[in-house]
C-alpha cells in the first residue's frame, strides 16, 4: 500500500515544475503556522471583553486581572500576527505569480477590506491596551467593544477571497482568457462564503475558548482551586461548549454545500471513486489506485443519505473527471484523513460541552454543609483531564479542517480555471525557495518557543512571586505591579 501512494505522489511531482514541490510545502507551513494565531485574533478580543464586563459589573478584581493578561495576550498575538501575515503576503506574490497576476485584480478586494479591518484594530487595539491606566473604567471598556466586530471584518475579507477561489464568480473572460467585467459583489459573495465563513468563525471560537480554558484547567489539576483559575477556565469554555453544537450544524451545512460546489473536492473527502447511489462512508481507510477502499469501517448508504438525504442520492466520484483534474489516490486519502479527524474531534469536543453544561446546570453538593451548589464546575478529575487537552485537540481540529479545504480542491488554484503548476513561480530556483523554507521554520520556531511562550511564562511567575505568591490560595494573586490598576494612573515611586 505504500509503495502504491509514494508512486502516485512521485507521478504527481515529477509532472510538475520543479518549484511547485518546494513552494507548496513553504505556503502549507506558513499558512498552517498562522492559522494557529487566528483563533487568538478572532475571539480572544470577545473573551477578554467579556471578562472585563464580568469585572466592572460586578466589581470583580479577579475578573479585571484575568482580562487584563489576557489583553497582553492579545498585543503579542497581534505583533507577531502582522510579521507572519507579512511573510504571507510576500510569497502570494513572490512565489504564485501565475495567480496574482492574473486573478489578483479579481479577488483582491477581499484583501483591502482585510488590510482596512487591520488598521482598525490596530488603532483600537492600542486605545485598548494604554487605557488601563489612563481610561475611566467604562470609556476603557466601550472602546474595546468594537474589537470583535473587526475582527470579524478581517476575517471576512480573508476568506471572501478564498471562498472565491473556491468558487470563482463575478467575472468575464476575453477572446485571450483574461478576467474582465468585474462584478465585485459577486466575487466577494461567492456561494462557497456563507458556510466557509460560519464554519471557519466557530472553530476559532472554539479553539480560542477551549484552548484558554486548558490553560486553567492544567492549574485545576495542579492543585489551584482559588477562584482566579475557576473563573478563567469557566468563561473561554462557556464561549467554547456553546460554539460545539453550533459548529455540527454549520459543519454539515458547508459539507452539502461542498457535495454542490465542489463535487470533485468532496469525492476525495469521502473516498468515492466513480459515480454512483447509495454510496457507504468510510471512517479512515486509503484509497488504492484503482479504486478500492482499504481498511476502516464501512457504514452503508451513509454517504448518500448525508449528501441528499435519500440513500439513492448520485454522488460524483473522482473518476468523472479526467486525472488531471482531480486530487490523486494519496491527497484523497490524505484530505479523507483530515476530514474525520476534524469531525471525530468535534464530536468528541460537543461530549465534553455536554458534560460541563450537565454539572454546571445540575450543581454540587458541599460535602461539609450538605447543601447544594448551583452552577458549579465538574469535580471529577476525568474532566479537567480532558479540558486540558481540549485546546490542543481543537487546534489539531482546525488545521486538519484547513487541510481538508485546501488540498482537497487540488490540483486548483482558482477552481475550474487555474491549476497549481500553472500559478508557480518559474523565475525562482527550486533549491532558492527549499532554502527560504528552512529559515522561515527556523525563524518559526525561534518566534514560537523562545519570544513568546518562555517569555510570558517567566514574567506572569515573576510578577506572582513579587506579590508574595508561592502556593495556591483562595485569595487572586496580584502582582505588585499591578496593585493600582486596573484603572487609573500608575503612583510615581
Amino acid at each position: 500500500m505504500t509503495g502504491c501512494l509514494d508512486a502516485c505522489v512521485l507521478e504527481v511531482v515529477l509532472a510538475q515544475p520543479p518549484q511547485t514541490l518546494p513552494a507548496r510545502l513553504q505556503m502549507a507551513f506558513t499558512l498552517m503556522a498562522h492559522i494557529i494565531l487566528v483563533p487568538l485574533g478572532v475571539a480572544l478580543p470577545f473573551i477578554t471583553l467579556v471578562m472585563n464586563y464580568l469585572g466592572l459589573r460586578r466589581d470583580d478584581r479577579t475578573a479585571l486581572t484575568l482580562a487584563r493578561r489576557w489583553s497582553m495576550v492579545m498585543a503579542i498575538q497581534f505583533a507577531v500576527g502582522v510579521v507572519s501575515g507579512t511573510i504571507l503576503s510576500f510569497e502570494f506574490g513572490l512565489l504564485w505569480p501565475g495567480l496574482m497576476g492574473t486573478w489578483g485584480g479579481v479577488f483582491g478586494t477581499g484583501f483591502g477590506i482585510e488590510a482596512w479591518a487591520f488598521f482598525l484594530e490596530a488603532i483600537l487595539l492600542s486605545i485598548y491596551l494604554y487605557g488601563w491606566r489612563r481610561l475611566p473604567p467604562w470609556t476603557h471598556f466601550w472602546f474595546g467593544v468594537p474589537l470583535p466586530a473587526v475582527a470579524l471584518l478581517g476575517a471576512f475579507g480573508i476568506l471572501a477571497a478564498n471562498a472565491w477561489m473556491h468558487s470563482p464568480r463575478g467575472f468575464r473572460l476575453n477572446a485571450a482568457g483574461e478576467p474582465t467585467d468585474v462584478d465585485v459583489w459577486r466575487v466577494l459573495f461567492t456561494p462557497m462564503l456563507g458556510p466557509q465563513y460560519w464554519h471557519f468563525i466557530l472553530a476559532a471560537y472554539m479553539a480560542a475558548g477551549f484552548g484558554v480554558a486548558s490553560v486553567y484547567a492544567v492549574g485545576w489539576l495542579r492543585g489551584r482551586r482559588d477562584r482566579y483559575h475557576k473563573l478563567g477556565f469557566t468563561v473561554p469554555f462557556t464561549v467554547g461548549a456553546i460554539a460545539a453544537p453550533v459548529q455540527i450544524v454549520v459543519g454539515d451545512i458547508i459539507a452539502r454545500a461542498t457535495f454542490h460546489e465542489q463535487p470533485v473536492k468532496y469525492a476525495a473527502m469521502a473516498l468515492v471513486w466513480r459515480t454512483d447511489t447509495y454510496v457507504p462512508e468510510y471512517v479512515f481507510g486509503w484509497l488504492q489506485p484503482e479504486g478500492t477502499v482499504s481498511g476502516g469501517p464501512r457504514i452503508p448508504w451513509l454517504n448518500s443519505m448525508l449528501a441528499g438525504f435519500t440513500p439513492d442520492t448520485r454522488v460524483q466520484g473522482l473518476t468523472s473527471v479526467p486525472a488531471s483534474e482531480r486530487p490523486s489516490p494519496a491527497l484523497a486519502t490524505f484530505v479523507h484523513t483530515a476530514f474525520d479527524v476534524m469531525v471525530i474531534i468535534g464530536f468528541l469536543l460537543l461530549a465534553l460541552a455536554a458534560w460541563f453544561a450537565i454539572a454546571w446546570l445540575r450543581g454540587s453538593r458541599d460535602p461539609s454543609s450538605g447543601t447544594r451548589r448551583r452552577h458549579d464546575l465538574p469535580r471529577s478529575a476525568w474532566f479537567f483531564r480532558c479540558a486540558a487537552a481540549c485546546g490542543v485537540a481543537a487546534v489539531i481540529a482546525l488545521e486538519a479542517g484547513w487541510i481538508t479545504t485546501e488540498v482537497g480542491r487540488q490540483p486548483w488554484v482558482v477552481y475550474g480555471h487555474l491549476k497549481v503548476a500553472d500559478a508557480v513561480t518559474r523565475s525562482v530556483s527550486a533549491a532558492a525557495i527549499w532554502t527560504s523554507f528552512a529559515v522561515i521554520v527556523l525563524i518559526y520556531t525561534a518566534i514560537a518557543f523562545v519570544t513568546i511562550l518562555c517569555r510570558l511564562r517567566t514574567e506572569w511567575r515573576k510578577a506572582d512571586a513579587e506579590a508574595g505568591v508561592t502556593e495556591p490560595a483562595e485569595r487572586l494573586p496580584v502582582p505588585a505591579e499591578e496593585s493600582d490598576i486596573p484603572y487609573g494612573p500608575r503612583e510615581e515611586p
